[in-house]
Protein backbone atom coordinates (compact mmCIF):
# COMPACT_ATOMS: atom_id res chain seq x y z
CA UNK A 1 0.00 0.00 0.00
CA UNK A 2 1.21 3.52 -0.75
CA UNK A 3 3.18 5.05 2.11
CA UNK A 4 1.36 8.43 1.88
CA UNK A 5 -1.94 6.60 2.48
CA UNK A 6 -0.56 4.77 5.51
CA UNK A 7 0.94 7.99 6.87
CA UNK A 8 -2.45 9.69 6.49
CA UNK A 9 -4.12 6.93 8.51
CA UNK A 10 -1.45 6.92 11.20
CA UNK A 11 -1.64 10.69 11.50
CA UNK A 12 -5.42 10.45 12.03
CA UNK A 13 -4.69 8.24 15.02
CA UNK A 14 -1.89 10.52 16.20
CA UNK A 15 -4.17 13.57 16.16
CA UNK A 16 -6.55 11.76 18.51
CA UNK A 17 -3.65 10.63 20.69
CA UNK A 18 -2.62 14.26 21.15
CA UNK A 19 -6.06 15.15 22.45
CA UNK A 20 -5.72 12.52 25.20
CA UNK A 21 -2.06 13.10 26.04
CA UNK A 22 -0.98 9.72 24.67
CA UNK A 23 2.57 9.63 23.33
CA UNK A 24 2.72 6.12 21.82
CA UNK A 25 0.57 3.19 20.71
CA UNK A 26 1.40 -0.48 20.37
CA UNK A 27 -0.81 -2.11 17.74
CA UNK A 28 -1.09 -5.85 17.10
CA UNK A 29 -4.68 -6.80 16.17
CA UNK A 30 -5.25 -7.77 12.54
CA UNK A 31 -7.73 -5.11 11.39
CA UNK A 32 -5.71 -2.34 13.01
CA UNK A 33 -2.48 -3.64 11.46
CA UNK A 34 -4.14 -3.59 8.04
CA UNK A 35 -5.23 -0.02 8.70
CA UNK A 36 -1.84 1.25 9.90
CA UNK A 37 0.65 -1.05 8.12
CA UNK A 38 -1.28 -2.27 5.09
CA UNK A 39 -1.31 -6.01 5.81
CA UNK A 40 -1.42 -8.57 8.60
CA UNK A 41 1.82 -9.68 10.23
CA UNK A 42 2.64 -11.55 13.38
CA UNK A 43 4.10 -8.71 15.34
CA UNK A 44 3.57 -5.16 16.57
CA UNK A 45 3.44 -1.69 15.08
CA UNK A 46 4.85 0.84 17.54
CA UNK A 47 3.36 4.24 16.76
CA UNK A 48 5.08 7.11 18.60
CA UNK A 49 3.65 10.59 18.48
CA UNK A 50 6.66 12.45 17.09
CA UNK A 51 8.76 9.91 15.17
CA UNK A 52 8.24 7.28 12.46
CA UNK A 53 6.31 4.11 13.19
CA UNK A 54 8.38 1.01 13.88
CA UNK A 55 7.43 -2.55 12.92
CA UNK A 56 8.51 -5.36 15.22
CA UNK A 57 7.76 -8.63 13.44
CA UNK A 58 7.95 -12.36 14.08
CA UNK A 59 6.52 -13.62 10.80
CA UNK A 60 6.98 -13.38 7.86
CA UNK A 61 10.73 -13.28 8.33
CA UNK A 62 11.60 -11.51 5.07
CA UNK A 63 10.43 -7.98 5.88
CA UNK A 64 13.03 -5.33 5.21
CA UNK A 65 13.20 -1.59 5.73
CA UNK A 66 14.78 1.07 7.90
CA UNK A 67 12.00 0.93 10.48
CA UNK A 68 11.45 -2.86 10.60
CA UNK A 69 12.98 -5.11 13.26
CA UNK A 70 12.75 -8.92 13.59
CA UNK A 71 11.99 -10.14 17.12
CA UNK A 72 11.24 -13.45 18.83
CA UNK A 73 9.25 -11.99 21.73
CA UNK A 74 7.74 -8.59 22.59
CA UNK A 75 10.18 -8.02 25.46
CA UNK A 76 12.80 -7.18 22.82
CA UNK A 77 10.86 -4.08 21.79
CA UNK A 78 12.04 -2.01 24.76
CA UNK A 79 15.70 -2.90 24.18
CA UNK A 80 15.49 -1.87 20.52
CA UNK A 81 13.82 1.45 21.41
CA UNK A 82 16.67 2.17 23.84
CA UNK A 83 19.31 1.18 21.27
CA UNK A 84 17.79 3.63 18.80
CA UNK A 85 17.84 6.39 21.40
CA UNK A 86 14.06 6.72 21.41
CA UNK A 87 12.29 7.81 24.58
CA UNK A 88 9.99 5.32 26.29
CA UNK A 89 6.35 6.41 26.48
CA UNK A 90 4.88 7.99 29.57
CA UNK A 91 1.33 7.26 28.38
CA UNK A 92 0.86 4.23 26.16
CA UNK A 93 -2.30 2.93 24.51
CA UNK A 94 -3.06 -0.72 23.82
CA UNK A 95 -6.03 -2.35 22.10
CA UNK A 96 -7.76 -2.99 25.40
CA UNK A 97 -11.15 -4.00 23.99
CA UNK A 98 -9.60 -6.58 21.66
CA UNK A 99 -6.52 -8.13 23.26
CA UNK A 100 -6.78 -11.21 25.48
CA UNK A 101 -6.20 -10.32 29.11
CA UNK A 102 -2.89 -12.18 29.34
CA UNK A 103 -1.47 -10.44 26.27
CA UNK A 104 -2.66 -7.03 27.46
CA UNK A 105 -0.95 -7.56 30.82
CA UNK A 106 2.23 -8.77 29.13
CA UNK A 107 2.46 -5.80 26.77
CA UNK A 108 1.61 -3.32 29.51
CA UNK A 109 4.38 -4.85 31.59
CA UNK A 110 6.96 -3.91 28.97
CA UNK A 111 6.60 -0.29 30.08
CA UNK A 112 6.25 -0.41 33.89
CA UNK A 113 6.70 3.35 34.29
CA UNK A 114 4.05 4.26 31.70
CA UNK A 115 0.37 4.90 32.22
CA UNK A 116 -1.37 2.33 30.01
CA UNK A 117 -4.81 3.13 28.57
CA UNK A 118 -7.34 1.46 26.30
CA UNK A 119 -6.85 2.77 22.78
CA UNK A 120 -9.51 0.71 20.98
CA UNK A 121 -12.19 3.46 21.00
CA UNK A 122 -9.65 5.96 19.67
CA UNK A 123 -8.56 3.70 16.80
CA UNK A 124 -12.16 2.89 15.92
CA UNK A 125 -12.94 6.60 15.87
CA UNK A 126 -10.08 7.20 13.44
CA UNK A 127 -11.22 4.31 11.25
CA UNK A 128 -14.85 5.49 11.18
CA UNK A 129 -14.02 8.26 8.68
CA UNK A 130 -12.59 6.71 5.55
CA UNK A 131 -9.86 8.09 3.31
CA UNK A 132 -10.34 8.68 -0.41
CA UNK A 133 -8.54 5.43 -1.21
CA UNK A 134 -10.72 3.48 1.22
CA UNK A 135 -13.88 4.95 -0.35
CA UNK A 136 -12.65 3.90 -3.79
CA UNK A 137 -12.20 0.36 -2.44
CA UNK A 138 -15.83 0.46 -1.28
CA UNK A 139 -17.00 1.61 -4.72
CA UNK A 140 -15.20 -1.27 -6.41
CA UNK A 141 -16.57 -3.72 -3.87
CA UNK A 142 -20.09 -2.40 -4.39
CA UNK A 143 -19.88 -3.00 -8.13
CA UNK A 144 -18.61 -6.56 -7.69
CA UNK A 145 -21.25 -7.22 -5.03
CA UNK A 146 -24.04 -6.03 -7.32
CA UNK A 147 -22.71 -8.03 -10.25
CA UNK A 148 -22.88 -11.23 -8.18
CA UNK A 149 -26.40 -10.45 -6.95
CA UNK A 150 -27.61 -9.92 -10.51
CA UNK A 151 -26.82 -13.59 -11.19
CA UNK A 152 -28.82 -14.92 -8.21
CA UNK A 153 -32.04 -15.74 -10.13
CA UNK A 154 -30.07 -18.08 -12.40
CA UNK A 155 -28.78 -20.04 -9.39
CA UNK A 156 -32.26 -21.12 -8.29
CA UNK A 157 -34.04 -24.35 -9.18
CA UNK A 158 -37.30 -25.75 -7.73
CA UNK A 159 -36.96 -27.97 -4.69
CA UNK A 160 -33.90 -26.20 -3.27
CA UNK A 161 -33.34 -25.72 0.43
CA UNK A 162 -32.10 -22.46 1.87
CA UNK A 163 -28.61 -23.88 2.41
CA UNK A 164 -28.38 -25.18 -1.16
CA UNK A 165 -29.40 -21.75 -2.42
CA UNK A 166 -26.91 -20.09 -0.08
CA UNK A 167 -24.06 -22.29 -1.34
CA UNK A 168 -24.79 -21.35 -4.95
CA UNK A 169 -24.89 -17.65 -4.09
CA UNK A 170 -21.66 -17.90 -2.12
CA UNK A 171 -20.11 -19.45 -5.24
CA UNK A 172 -21.25 -16.47 -7.32
CA UNK A 173 -19.73 -14.10 -4.78
CA UNK A 174 -16.42 -15.95 -4.75
CA UNK A 175 -16.29 -15.93 -8.56
CA UNK A 176 -16.57 -12.13 -8.43
CA UNK A 177 -13.56 -11.99 -6.13
CA UNK A 178 -15.13 -12.05 -2.67
CA UNK A 179 -12.39 -13.12 -0.26
CA UNK A 180 -14.72 -15.10 2.00
CA UNK A 181 -13.03 -13.61 5.08
CA UNK A 182 -15.27 -11.51 7.31
CA UNK A 183 -13.95 -9.55 10.23
CA UNK A 184 -16.19 -8.50 13.07
CA UNK A 185 -15.59 -6.48 16.24
CA UNK A 186 -16.56 -7.77 19.67
CA UNK A 187 -16.34 -11.06 21.52
CA UNK A 188 -20.11 -11.60 21.35
CA UNK A 189 -20.18 -11.42 17.54
CA UNK A 190 -19.48 -14.10 14.97
CA UNK A 191 -19.92 -13.81 11.24
CA UNK A 192 -19.81 -15.91 8.11
CA UNK A 193 -20.50 -14.98 4.48
CA UNK A 194 -24.04 -14.02 5.38
CA UNK A 195 -27.64 -15.14 5.67
CA UNK A 196 -30.19 -16.63 3.31
CA UNK A 197 -33.45 -16.44 5.28
CA UNK A 198 -36.85 -17.71 4.27
CA UNK A 199 -40.24 -18.02 5.91
CA UNK A 200 -40.41 -17.97 9.68
CA UNK A 201 -36.66 -18.60 9.99
CA UNK A 202 -36.24 -14.87 9.52
CA UNK A 203 -37.84 -14.30 12.91
CA UNK A 204 -34.93 -15.94 14.73
CA UNK A 205 -31.48 -14.48 15.39
CA UNK A 206 -29.39 -15.43 12.34
CA UNK A 207 -25.90 -15.25 13.86
CA UNK A 208 -24.03 -17.51 13.94
CA UNK A 209 -26.57 -19.85 12.39
CA UNK A 210 -28.39 -18.91 9.21
CA UNK A 211 -29.54 -21.40 6.60
CA UNK A 212 -30.59 -24.75 8.08
CA UNK A 213 -31.95 -26.90 5.20
CA UNK A 214 -35.38 -25.25 5.23
CA UNK A 215 -37.12 -25.91 1.87
CA UNK A 216 -37.86 -22.87 -0.27
CA UNK A 217 -41.65 -22.93 -0.50
CA UNK A 218 -44.28 -21.33 -2.70
CA UNK A 219 -45.58 -18.08 -1.24
CA UNK A 220 -42.53 -17.39 0.90
CA UNK A 221 -39.87 -14.72 0.58
CA UNK A 222 -36.15 -15.35 0.52
CA UNK A 223 -33.83 -12.62 1.75
CA UNK A 224 -30.21 -12.80 0.60
CA UNK A 225 -27.96 -10.88 2.99
CA UNK A 226 -24.39 -11.82 2.11
CA UNK A 227 -21.52 -9.54 3.02
CA UNK A 228 -19.07 -8.59 0.33
CA UNK A 229 -15.36 -8.50 1.08
CA UNK A 230 -13.66 -8.04 -2.24
CA UNK A 231 -10.50 -6.19 -1.21
CA UNK A 232 -10.45 -6.19 2.57
CA UNK A 233 -13.38 -3.82 3.07
CA UNK A 234 -16.77 -5.12 4.15
CA UNK A 235 -19.78 -4.27 2.01
CA UNK A 236 -23.34 -5.07 3.03
CA UNK A 237 -26.35 -5.60 0.77
CA UNK A 238 -29.68 -7.43 1.04
CA UNK A 239 -32.18 -8.26 -1.68
CA UNK A 240 -35.50 -10.10 -1.52
CA UNK A 241 -36.68 -12.89 -3.81
CA UNK A 242 -39.92 -14.85 -3.82
CA UNK A 243 -40.98 -18.38 -4.62
CA UNK A 244 -44.03 -17.61 -6.72
CA UNK A 245 -46.20 -14.67 -5.76
CA UNK A 246 -46.33 -13.26 -2.24
CA UNK A 247 -49.23 -11.77 -0.33
CA UNK A 248 -50.22 -8.17 -1.04
CA UNK A 249 -49.11 -7.35 2.50
CA UNK A 250 -45.57 -8.44 1.61
CA UNK A 251 -45.32 -6.11 -1.37
CA UNK A 252 -46.79 -3.28 0.70
CA UNK A 253 -44.31 -3.87 3.52
CA UNK A 254 -41.43 -4.03 1.06
CA UNK A 255 -42.44 -0.68 -0.40
CA UNK A 256 -42.53 0.79 3.11
CA UNK A 257 -38.88 -0.24 3.54
CA UNK A 258 -37.96 1.29 0.18
CA UNK A 259 -39.73 4.49 1.22
CA UNK A 260 -37.79 4.54 4.50
CA UNK A 261 -34.53 4.11 2.59
CA UNK A 262 -35.44 6.94 0.22
CA UNK A 263 -36.37 9.25 3.10
CA UNK A 264 -33.21 8.48 5.10
CA UNK A 265 -31.07 9.02 2.01
CA UNK A 266 -32.74 12.39 1.43
CA UNK A 267 -32.02 13.74 4.91
CA UNK A 268 -28.70 12.04 5.76
CA UNK A 269 -25.81 14.47 5.52
CA UNK A 270 -22.90 15.70 7.63
CA UNK A 271 -24.05 16.98 11.01
CA UNK A 272 -27.19 14.83 11.23
CA UNK A 273 -27.30 12.76 14.47
CA UNK A 274 -27.64 9.01 14.03
CA UNK A 275 -30.65 8.84 16.35
CA UNK A 276 -32.56 11.24 14.11
CA UNK A 277 -32.30 8.81 11.21
CA UNK A 278 -33.46 5.93 13.41
CA UNK A 279 -36.38 7.92 14.79
CA UNK A 280 -37.43 8.90 11.28
CA UNK A 281 -37.58 5.23 10.28
CA UNK A 282 -39.62 4.33 13.38
CA UNK A 283 -42.11 7.12 12.71
CA UNK A 284 -42.61 5.95 9.13
CA UNK A 285 -42.97 2.24 9.89
CA UNK A 286 -45.34 3.00 12.76
CA UNK A 287 -47.53 5.16 10.56
CA UNK A 288 -47.58 2.35 7.99
CA UNK A 289 -48.74 -0.17 10.61
CA UNK A 290 -45.69 -2.46 10.64
CA UNK A 291 -43.93 -1.34 13.83
CA UNK A 292 -44.44 -4.73 15.54
CA UNK A 293 -42.70 -6.50 12.64
CA UNK A 294 -39.91 -4.00 11.95
CA UNK A 295 -36.39 -5.41 12.26
CA UNK A 296 -37.77 -8.70 13.57
CA UNK A 297 -40.76 -9.97 15.48
CA UNK A 298 -40.16 -11.69 18.83
CA UNK A 299 -36.76 -10.04 19.26
CA UNK A 300 -36.49 -6.80 17.33
CA UNK A 301 -33.14 -5.27 16.48
CA UNK A 302 -32.95 -1.72 17.81
CA UNK A 303 -31.03 -0.18 14.93
CA UNK A 304 -31.53 0.46 11.22
CA UNK A 305 -27.91 0.64 10.12
CA UNK A 306 -24.28 0.30 11.09
CA UNK A 307 -20.88 1.48 9.97
CA UNK A 308 -18.76 -0.78 7.79
CA UNK A 309 -15.08 -0.86 6.98
CA UNK A 310 -12.33 -3.35 7.68
CA UNK A 311 -14.90 -4.91 10.01
CA UNK A 312 -18.61 -5.41 9.37
CA UNK A 313 -19.72 -3.52 12.50
CA UNK A 314 -17.95 -0.20 12.77
CA UNK A 315 -19.12 3.27 13.75
CA UNK A 316 -21.51 4.96 13.25
CA UNK A 317 -24.57 3.03 14.46
CA UNK A 318 -28.00 4.28 13.41
CA UNK A 319 -29.82 3.58 16.65
CA UNK A 320 -31.78 5.33 19.42
CA UNK A 321 -29.85 7.59 21.79
CA UNK A 322 -26.79 7.60 19.51
CA UNK A 323 -25.88 11.29 19.40
CA UNK A 324 -22.90 10.82 17.06
CA UNK A 325 -23.24 12.97 13.96
CA UNK A 326 -22.51 11.85 10.42
CA UNK A 327 -19.23 13.08 8.92
CA UNK A 328 -17.98 13.15 5.32
CA UNK A 329 -16.15 9.89 4.64
CA UNK A 330 -18.22 7.70 6.93
CA UNK A 331 -19.53 4.54 5.27
CA UNK A 332 -22.57 2.70 6.62
CA UNK A 333 -25.11 0.02 5.75
CA UNK A 334 -28.76 1.07 5.93
CA UNK A 335 -31.14 -1.89 6.37
CA UNK A 336 -34.85 -1.25 7.02
CA UNK A 337 -36.51 -4.68 7.06
CA UNK A 338 -39.89 -6.15 8.02
CA UNK A 339 -40.53 -9.79 8.94
CA UNK A 340 -43.98 -11.18 8.11
CA UNK A 341 -45.01 -14.40 9.93
CA UNK A 342 -45.70 -17.20 7.48
CA UNK A 343 -44.13 -15.28 4.60
CA UNK A 344 -40.64 -14.22 5.63
CA UNK A 345 -38.52 -11.08 5.43
CA UNK A 346 -38.88 -8.15 3.08
CA UNK A 347 -36.92 -4.93 2.90
CA UNK A 348 -33.65 -3.61 1.65
CA UNK A 349 -30.02 -3.09 2.61
CA UNK A 350 -27.43 -1.00 0.82
CA UNK A 351 -24.03 0.46 1.59
CA UNK A 352 -23.67 4.26 1.57
CA UNK A 353 -20.86 6.79 1.87
CA UNK A 354 -21.39 10.21 3.44
CA UNK A 355 -20.33 13.01 1.11
CA UNK A 356 -20.00 16.74 1.77
CA UNK A 357 -23.59 17.29 0.63
CA UNK A 358 -25.43 14.05 1.49
CA UNK A 359 -24.93 10.34 0.86
CA UNK A 360 -24.00 8.19 -2.15
CA UNK A 361 -25.26 4.65 -2.67
CA UNK A 362 -22.46 2.14 -3.27
CA UNK A 363 -24.48 -1.02 -4.00
CA UNK A 364 -26.70 -0.50 -7.03
CA UNK A 365 -28.94 -3.23 -8.45
CA UNK A 366 -32.65 -4.13 -8.65
CA UNK A 367 -34.40 -3.39 -5.34
CA UNK A 368 -37.83 -4.86 -6.10
CA UNK A 369 -38.89 -8.34 -4.98
CA UNK A 370 -37.72 -10.69 -7.74
CA UNK A 371 -39.80 -13.80 -8.39
CA UNK A 372 -37.72 -16.96 -8.83
CA UNK A 373 -38.76 -19.54 -11.39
Amino acid sequence: MLQPELKLRRDKIRSLMVSQGIDAALITCNANLIYTYGCVVSGYLYLPLHSPALLFFKRPNNITGEHSFPIRKPEQIVDILKEKGLPLPTKLMLEGDELPYTEYVRLAGLFPDAEVVNGTPLIRQARSVKTAIEIEMFRRSGMAHAKAYEQIPFAYYPGMTDIEFSIEIERLMRLQGCLGIFRVFGRSMEIFMGSVLTGDNAGYPSLPGGADKTPLKEGQSVMVDLGGNFNGYMGDMSRVFSIGKLSEEAYTAHQVCLDIQEKIASIARPGIPCEMLYNTAIEMVTQAGFADKFMGTGQQAKFIGHGIGLEINEAPVLAPRIKQELEPGMVFALEPKIVLPGVGPVGIENSWVVTNEGVEKLTNCNEEIIELS
